[in-house]
């Protein structure tokens, strides 16, 4: 008995991160069977539902960040599928469980380097992450054009910085970690039908997987520019704040 709960207690603060992985691929499949617009709205007021609840147990600088994820991966969704047509969901529209779900992956990999598991292996994670992100992208150029697959330029053309973001930027670990729930959500979202990638890339006309192997690096662009807007934003909203205060002591003192 004592092992088992050793085990138990050694898994605990790994929770979060499997559940996000297991809600992913049900939500994407119960999206990809349930049918119309009614179901994919409740999956969408269900994921925000999670999403607050997941960010009741992380740092106020972590949950600000999560919910400035949310427009701007909007913006990035409407660019995406709407404008440069790369993508297209199954409805034509922006599944409202969309944005939550970034803002999901963001606090997945932002959270994933204080696991313990981070703390001790972290490169060995990220150079493990890198080599199984690379050998799909030379898979998308030589195995699976043969094999009843798309030929995969455009993930091969996303591939350079996937690898910088995991090789050379300052969280590295993040980036490997978003990844992981990238793959994730990309193969259960394209086999459930949720949504599919164009054959070939609209401007750029390269031939693209159903998912491009390293389309992370599209999630690692979305979350970078979380990690940059969201301390600029707070530090506006902050000044307002202080302004709003001030306001009435100057209007009396006037």
């Amino acid at each position: 008995m004592r092992p088992f709960l050793a085990t138990l207690a050694a898994l605990r603060p790994y929770r979060m991160h499997a559940f996000l992985l297991a809600y992913t691929v049900v939500l994407l499949v119960v999206d990809g069977t349930a049918g119309g617009l009614g179901p994919q709205i409740a999956l969408g007021v269900l994921t925000f539902w999670v999403l607050w609840s997941c960010l009741r147990n992380v740092s106020p600088t972590v949950r600000w960040q999560a919910w400035v994820c949310v427009p701007i991966a909007t913006l990035f969704e409407v660019w995406g599928s709407l404008i440069w047509g790369g993508y297209h969901y199954r409805l034509h529209n922006i599944p409202l469980y969309v944005p939550p779900g970034h803002a999901l992956v963001y606090l997945f990999g932002i959270t994933a380097a204080a696991l313990p598991l981070m703390r001790t292996h972290a490169r060995a994670f990220e150079l493990t992450v890198l080599g199984v992100a690379t050998a799909w992208t030379i898979a998308g150029l030589t195995v699976f054009p043969f094999t009843g697959h798309r030929l995969d330029l455009l993930g091969a053309a996303c591939w350079p910085l996937l690898a910088w973001c995991i090789l050379r930027s300052s969280r590295p670990t993040m980036f490997a970690a978003i990844w992981i729930a990238t793959a994730t959500l990309e193969i259960a979202g394209t086999l459930a039908g949720d949504w599919a990638w164009v054959a070939v890339a609209p401007w750029s006309h390269l031939a693209a997987g159903n998912p491009p192997s390293a389309i992370a690096a599209g999630y690692a662009v979305i979350d970078g520019s979380v990690a940059f807007a969201a301390p600029l934003l707070l530090a506006a909203w902050l000044r307002l704040r202080r302004r709003g205060a001030e306001q009435p002591v100057e209007a009396l003192v006037g």
